[in-house]
């Protein structure tokens, strides 16, 4: 691997993205101009001493006074003799400015290649100083955190809460004392009124000693509740510590991550100037990397101090807080797990990639040989069939849609694992998610063969049942993965995709984050998924199965239903905008005209499903075709300008924005004509549009429920480069000291 390629696998992709590392191609690209050649014969001919300053200063010659002058010392840092080609000084901003000592020809270039040199450095420098300046405030944010913890932690009463923070703390004791006066006055009363419990028993027993024991009994209860109650506020205020820990802990481990970043970024960039300089000096025959290269060591870039001490600090601090002094544990609960890419991965996707290819191959000349179609019958059979048997490949293909999201997102370097909040080290990459869409592929044709062999073989058609309910098995067989509750099967990943799951169906009562919202819309997407899924509960929940009858389109339950799973993802996504609209107290606008979108959509899907039911009915089509071409053009250009924050006619890029991780622009301009394509396939529904074999109703169905997949898989690469390159602005104005933008 060259070092440009290795330097570029080093960045991090925010920084990356802030133009925050030295311009290695360009200065590379440069030092192998032709001039420098040019230059380099020149230098052969004979020697023309000269001094060019590159921010336009007096010339200097070799002996000049300039360079040992107190004046200079104080202006800048002087770092090399005399006898050095050039002269290296520290700017005022923390920056470089390089003087030439002994110029020989081809200066023009020489000047020029150094000019563009000191800009590279003072870019870099100042970028990490303010790094330095951000995590230093964050480590003093944190200590002060922690000494608040101790705190909450002494007063909480829990011996268990108080082990990892009680080092140190003098007055845990008092801070836990009084509820434990207060626990221990209640026992006393409690003991107290079982004593008097006991002798009133061993009296005679009349009316009025009765209602005295009864009165003291509602007294033992009333302080028996009472201290349940403040056990109960005890266990709330634990658990509230609890989650303040557990913050506190990820802060400090995405801290140390960020300071293992930083100190990459220090030595990636110093080894960059030195090779970059390693190779003008090999072409130029100059001696300017060593005089150079000795201030950059020297400079806050090349130490790195400051940042291995807080470093230091970071490690000890967590270590002693949330490891039990374990430095084994903490330290490998602090540095970053490297997910390797291993061969059995790669065969085991190819392998079953292979499978679903070869038993497609089979299933089709299995349906031309025994000329399956053509039997009496087979309308029913492939009416009930054809539901059962799509949804597993919508899932599918949703499924290699995020395989590629995921390969071109590495590509690019958009931080889909930080975007996503994953746990670092559990996120998926793109050859497992294509194992799992692959495998469900597997099984699903598996099902299918079984069944039509099973269906046309004599011997087994007895069993029609059976053969009906394999579907089903495989279906049950997902799902119990999905949430089986062992650490097996990428357990991760199943339980954050299912807390996304449950955030949507209850979309009000939780805060929305991005992960919930972007989770929400893909649903948006598996409308005729949804739909026959609930074909799998009617048709196995009322019996249908075993008569292979299909009565479901004849139920008005079914139908009503039929139109509920279509909405429910849209009014998902239109409660999360209401509590994205209260959170924010109405500050956003945004998630107003989101929510007026979504509700387009909704009404559009309504009366499109109407006139599916009913599609003799001329006023349901007028009434679906403008709702829908309302809600098409709206949704369209929410996604271009708000989602992919594309049509900015003011950009550096026209008609596109500013930053653009795809060097090709024309990609982008295909992305949006292939999204007005996609997102206008609804259209058929409406008109009717009949291919000329059998069938052709539901197969249209699928064809442009595949297209609505495609479609937002597209929409996800370029939502997420947004959102990307939003929180790299966010970032880089956070640093500036800007304001912070949405």
């Amino acid at each position: 691997m060259t070092f440009g390629k290795e330097f570029s696998s080093q960045m991090r992709p925010e920084w990356q993205h802030q133009d925050a590392y030295m311009d290695y191609r360009s200065l590379k690209k440069y030092a192998n101009e032709p001039t420098c050649r040019v230059a380099k014969n020149h230098h052969e001919g004979g020697l023309n001493r000269k001094t060019t300053s590159f921010s336009g200063l007096p010339l200097l010659t070799q002996g000049s006074q300039r360079l040992g002058n107190s004046h200079d010392v104080e202006e800048g840092l002087q770092m090399t003799a005399t006898t050095e080609p050039i002269l290296v000084k520290a700017t005022v901003d923390g920056g470089c400015e390089t003087t030439f000592l002994d110029e020989k020809g081809g200066g023009a270039y020489e000047v020029e290649f150094f000019r563009s040199l000191d800009k590279e450095f003072s870019k870099v420098s100042k970028f990490y100083g303010e790094k330095v300046k951000e995590m230093l405030a964050k480590e003093a944010e944190l200590t002060k955190e922690i000494e608040a913890n101790l705190i909450k932690s002494s007063g909480s009463g829990t011996e268990e809460e108080m082990t990892p923070f009680a080092s140190g703390i003098a007055s845990s004791t008092e801070g836990i004392s009084p509820y434990t006066h207060a626990g221990g006055k209640y026992m006393e009363v409690e003991s107290q009124m079982i004593e008097e419990g006991e002798s009133s028993r061993a009296g005679q027993l009349n009316e009025e000693e009765e209602e005295a024991e009864d009165n003291g009994a509602m007294e033992s209860f009333d302080q028996v509740n009472t201290s349940w109650w403040m056990k109960l506020i005890l266990s709330i205020k634990n658990n509230s510590n609890r989650k303040g820990r557990k913050k506190l802990k990820e802060d400090y481990i995405n801290l140390y991550r960020d300071l293992l970043d930083l100190k990459t970024y220090s030595s990636s960039n110093v080894m960059a100037f030195s090779k970059i300089l390693k190779k003008f000096d090999k072409i130029t025959l100059r001696g300017t990397r060593k005089p150079f290269m000795k201030f950059v060591d020297a400079s806050d870039l090349g130490r790195t101090d400051a940042v291995v001490q807080l470093k230091k600090r970071v490690e000890d601090n967590f270590i002693k807080h949330f490891a039990k002094s374990n430095r084994t544990e903490g330290k490998k609960i602090l540095r970053p797990k490297v997910t390797r890419e291993r061969h059995r991965l790669t065969f085991s996707t190819g392998f079953s990639a292979g499978c679903v290819f070869s038993l497609i191959v089979a299933l089709v000349a299995i349906i031309r040989t025994r000329n399956i179609l053509q039997n009496p019958g087979q309308d029913v059979y492939m009416n009930t069939m054809f539901p059962l048997y799509s949804w597993f490949g919508f899932v599918m293909l949703h499924i290699i849609m995020y395989a590629a999201n995921l390969y071109f997102w590495r590509r690019y370097k958009v931080n889909y694992s930080k975007i996503f909040n994953f746990k670092q080290g559990t996120e998926l990459g793109h050859r497992q998610v294509l194992l799992v869409a692959f495998s469900i592929g597997v099984f699903a044709l598996l099902c299918v063969l079984a069944n039509l062999d099973m269906e046309v073989d004599p011997e087994t058609k007895d069993y029609q049942a059976v053969t009906e309910l394999l579907p089903l098995f495989v279906l049950i067989g997902i799902f119990g993965v999905l949430f089986l509750p062992f650490k097996l099967f990428y357990y991760s990943n199943r339980i954050f995709y299912l807390t996304c799951l449950f955030h949507c169906i209850a979309a009000p009562l939780y805060e929305v984050s991005f992960s919930d919202s972007f989770f929400c819309a893909q649903f948006t997407s598996q409308v005729q998924a949804l739909r026959s899924f609930a074909f799998y509960i009617c048709y196995y929940g009322w019996g249908d199965f075993k008569h292979r009858k299909n009565t479901c389109a004849e139920s008005n339950a079914y139908k009503s239903f039929f139109f509920i799973v279509a909405v429910i993802p849209f009014v998902t996504c239109l409660l999360q905008c209401l509590r994205r609209l209260v959170d924010e107290k109405h500050k956003n606008t945004d998630h107003r005209w989101n929510g007026v979108k979504h509700f387009l959509t909704i009404v559009a899907v309504c009366f499109r499903t109407a006139y599916s039911i009913q599609p003799g009915q001329n006023a349901w089509r007028v009434i679906a075709i403008i709702f829908s071409v309302v809600a098409a053009i709206f949704g369209t250009y929410w996604d271009f300008v708000h989602d992919w924050g594309l049509l900015n006619r003011t950009s550096e890029n026209p008609w596109l924005r500013d930053k653009l991780l795809i060097p090709q622009k024309k990609v982008y301009f295909i992305a949006m004509i292939l999204n007005v394509l996609l997102r206008f396939a609804w259209i058929q529904t409406v008109l009717d549009f009949k291919l000329p074999f059998k069938h052709s109703t539901q197969t249209m169905l699928a064809v442009v429920a595949s297209l609505e997949i495609i479609r937002r898989g597209i929409w996800n690469f370029f939502r997420l480069e947004n959102k990307h390159l939003n929180n790299v602005r966010e970032e880089l104005s956070t640093i500036n000291g800007g304001d912070k933008r949405a």
